[in-house]
């Protein structure tokens, strides 16, 4: 049964796009923001491709809860869990998705490396990530008191998921097995095998660990309340406004006549200190352009380290 969807993520990438409009960004900021943006959307898309297959496999079934898009703060640490699978006789399965868009290499040593054309470039190891992320999880289960009957933890299962079209190159599955790295089409048969090897492995256990729908679905609901989502606004401190823009900057003309009011008007409980910094009016908490933040955040004196559409920048004239 289906728990959770993945977050909307449209936010983020009309961001990026409104960003990448700007006339006053200068190299560092577009190259960052083309590479975001690139990641961002083809990350988008294998996701959706993995909850496709994902969801035609889990959605209507008893036996497992489906979880996309899962995101977990235990201590400080960041679990980013692109899907999440409870089943009920006490495993859980973490699905890293990846869409490269060039060729996959793995070699005997477990190093991973994404082939395009010519050019090849060394990458972290999704299933190592996927394994930090199981960690944090366990520490996050332990709290919720989330457990077997006969363990304290449930067991995990890291995979690694490809888009169906992708080329992989694997090593000689004696020297590292590449068997947790599968593409998306593959995921219903590898996840029968593995309950097939589970039950034949442990069939006892598997039948003493037995959870009712309820129960897992309950376990599943526990952990999408721990779901923080991250801010889809939020931007390093390398992209906020420099100073030597401050003259490139000009005052905008507000299109008709409004009333001056003095900025002690705007008092602080009236405004959300979670705006600082982002491309929301503080005043009317519309969205705003690029510029007319940057405007703002070069006239920090006057606006009070805000920000404010054109038509509110007027207030503190």
């Amino acid at each position: 049964m289906l728990i959770k969807t993945a977050d909307d993520k449209s936010k983020r990438v009309t961001l990026l796009e409104d960003l990448q409009k700007s006339t006053l960004l200068d190299t560092r900021q577009k190259d960052w923001l083309r590479d975001q943006l690139r990641r961002l959307t083809t990350g988008i898309k294998g996701e959706q491709a993995a909850a496709f297959y994902l969801d035609g496999h889990y959605k209507d079934g008893q036996n497992n809860v489906l979880l996309h898009d899962l995101r977990l703060v235990v201590d400080d640490e960041v679990a980013q869990i692109d899907h999440l699978v409870i089943n009920r006789t006490g495993y859980m399965v973490l699905i890293e998705t990846k869409n490269y868009a060039g060729d996959l290499d793995v070699n005997a040593h477990g190093e991973f490396t994404v082939r395009y054309g010519r050019d090849r470039y060394g990458i972290p190891s999704p299933y190592e990530q996927s394994r930090r992320h199981a960690r944090i999880l366990g520490k996050l289960l332990e709290r919720l008191e989330i457990s077997t009957r006969t363990d304290k933890l449930p067991e995990f299962h890291n995979v690694v998921m490809m888009h169906s079209k992708a080329i992989i190159q694997r090593p000689d599955p004696k020297a590292f097995d590449t068997s947790f790295l599968i593409k998306a089409d593959q995921f219903p048969a590898w996840h029968e095998k593995l309950v097939d090897e589970f039950s034949t492995g442990g069939v006892l256990k598997a039948l003493f660990n037995m959870r009712s729908p309820d129960t897992i679905k309950e376990w599943g609901e526990k952990l999408k309340r721990q779901h923080r989502p991250a801010d889809l606004l939020d931007l390093p401190p390398f992209m906020q406004p420099k100073p030597h823009f401050t003259q490139a900057a000009q005052a905008p003309k507000p299109a008709a006549p409004v009333p001056i009011v003095a900025p002690a008007v705007l008092a602080p409980a009236a405004v959300d200190a979670s705006l600082v910094k982002k491309l929301i009016c503080a005043h009317c908490h519309g969205k705003i352009s690029y510029p007319e933040g940057k405007f703002c955040w070069n006239n920090a004196k006057r606006f009070g380290g805000l920000q404010y559409c054109r038509e509110h920048q007027g207030l503190f004239a």
